[in-house]
């Protein structure tokens, strides 16, 4: 019993959008009512010199970006709250795209005044994918921006969602007074004094009565009227079970950076959104109450702390319960590990923890035995699915520029590659190391990281690549595969998992390519 009562305890969720609009700065005000910080810390600015608590690497507090996903756990109202705060900038969307893998839910994060951007687009997109349950967030609602119809309307075409408001605007930017909740039927006035860390909350089931025009002013009061009247004749009534399937989307407004709105969101949140849910291996679905444990790794960081040179594994339990000093099987390598020291996160802070439950994340050290996405269980092999390495979009040649140091770049790149931060080629012809990048800006990240954790200095040079295409002959004895090898051997090499790739220099070659050899397959993600 204890343990189906500490599973539905659980609630695992990330935190997605486009960058600016406010996702860390939700994370730390949701840490904050859930007591697990005393003073929320800003990601930009130069009167406080706190920084985010989920942005603690070196980088990231120069650049103020998220530029790797961050793991924070606390209790809130007796339950279990794990967030995923994942980077919002495009050049680290691989980390974001692997960790909506280890969600059971999502919180969209959306800027009131840019509405909805390319990146939100894309991510929404891999959440609808999966049947991810969304709640939407629109934030930064004390400056000017979109009428909040027009947002809606944006949201419901650009991201092809079905939405429900459960709390609405009175105002906004400089007329903005407040939110009435349409969740628990109450009206909250914004002061607009950020140290206040919860506003005053008026309970008002009747919006006729006279008492919301003395809170607001009579204008305000009609005006919130008449908008409520037509967001109900327009909108859904909120249903909890199409919200799970991820078929209805509520949407909360406030202003994170104030602390308002957050509460509501988070109290709502926590009553609807699901515990941890089944998910599919390669032989079955594997379901949260099942005995054995099983769990993935959907992320590895190196350097955890750049003074013990440690990398861990993050594991998102599946099922079963995890136990400290139990040895386990790690299916890929088919052999049995002990944890004598697994990790339960806040941020960079960590402790060590006797047993966790599903839907919680672990950090396990690791010697180099964890690749992203193996799989580990009590016995029973199986694997899990659908954590594979996109085709990159950019490509450079890596080079050493410091010769004494190689075996320090050496072990750099590889430890980097293995937490996914980039992906690595070796060309077959003269083997060259060619790194791929989603974004460009992950060749910085690498050259800081190689100096600052490595002791290592590199240097790029370009290479003209489109694509990169994971091949799969039908039969690799044919004459076909052997004359493709033959004729693009300059344009082939091996990925880290020894796998062949086809390096494209433009579109027009990867079609030509891909008519003439047909019984060769030329897949865009490492896992088909």
């Amino acid at each position: 019993m204890k343990f189906n009562k500490e599973i539905n305890r659980r609630r695992t969720f990330g935190i997605v959008s486009h960058p600016d609009a406010g996702k860390t700065t939700l994370t730390e005000k949701l840490l904050l009512f859930g007591g697990a910080i005393q003073e929320a810390g800003a990601v930009k600015s130069n009167k406080i010199k706190k920084t985010a608590t989920s942005d603690f690497m070196e980088i990231e507090r120069q650049r103020g970006i998220s530029v790797a996903t961050s793991v924070l756990g606390f209790e809130y109202k007796n339950l279990k709250i794990n967030i995923l705060d994942t980077p919002g900038h495009k050049d680290f969307a691989e980390d974001t795209f692997r960790t909506l893998t280890a969600v059971d839910s999502v919180i969209v994060v959306i800027d009131v005044a840019k509405g909805v951007e390319e990146q939100t687009e894309k991510l929404v997109e891999v959440c609808r994918m999966r049947n991810i349950p969304m709640i939407v967030f629109i934030n930064k609602m004390d400056r000017e921006g979109k009428d909040a119809f027009e947002l809606l309307d944006e949201i419901e075409q650009k991201l092809n969602l079905q939405v429900t408001p459960l709390s609405f605007p009175i105002g906004m930017g400089y007329d903005f007074k407040g939110i009435y909740n349409i969740w628990e039927q109450n009206v909250n006035l914004f002061t607009g004094d950020p140290k206040k860390d919860i506003e005053d909350t008026i309970e008002v089931s009747d919006l006729s009565t006279s008492e919301i025009d003395d809170l607001i002013g009579e204008t305000s009061a009609n005006t919130l009227r008449e908008e409520l009247e037509l967001a109900q004749g327009v909108y859904p009534e909120f249903d909890k079970e199409l919200y799970k399937k991820g078929q209805l989307q509520p949407v909360f407004f406030g202003s994170a950076l104030n602390n308002f709105g957050v509460r509501e969101l988070l109290d709502c949140f926590i009553d609807i959104a699901p515990p941890p849910r089944p998910k599919d291996s390669d032989i079955r679905e594997i379901k949260p109450e099942e005995d054995k444990f099983t769990g993935f790794v959907f992320k590895i960081h190196a350097n955890m702390d750049p003074r013990h040179r440690d990398r861990l594994a993050f594991v998102k339990i599946v099922s079963g319960k995890f136990e400290r000093n139990k040895p386990y099987l790690h299916v890929r390598q088919n052999k049995k590990l002990k944890f004598s020291s697994p990790n339960a996160f806040f941020a960079e802070r960590k402790e060590i923890v006797d047993e966790m439950f599903p839907g919680d994340i672990v950090g396990l050290h690791d010697t180099g035995n964890f690749k992203i996405g193996d799989t580990l269980t009590e016995g029973e092999v199986l694997n899990y699915r659908g954590i594979p390495n996109f085709s990159p979009e950019h490509f450079r040649y890596i080079n050493n520029a410091d010769p004494m140091k190689s075996k320090q770049i050496n072990k750099g790149i590889e430890q980097l590659m293995d937490e996914g931060v980039a992906q690595l080629f070796t060309l077959e012809m003269n083997n060259r190391k060619i790194i791929g990048t989603v974004g460009a800006l992950q060749y910085e990240v690498i050259q800081y990281r190689l100096e600052h954790e490595y002791g290592a200095k590199c240097s790029y040079e370009n290479i003209n690549v489109h694509k990169a295409c994971w091949v799969q002959p039908e039969n690799e004895k044919s004459e076909e595969f052997q004359e493709f090898k033959r004729v693009k051997s300059k344009y082939l090499a091996k990925d880290k998992q020894n796998q062949l790739v086809f390096l494209a220099d433009s579109a027009f070659s990867l079609q030509m390519t891909q008519q003439k050899y047909k019984n060769i397959k030329f897949h865009f993600t490492s896992e088909f």
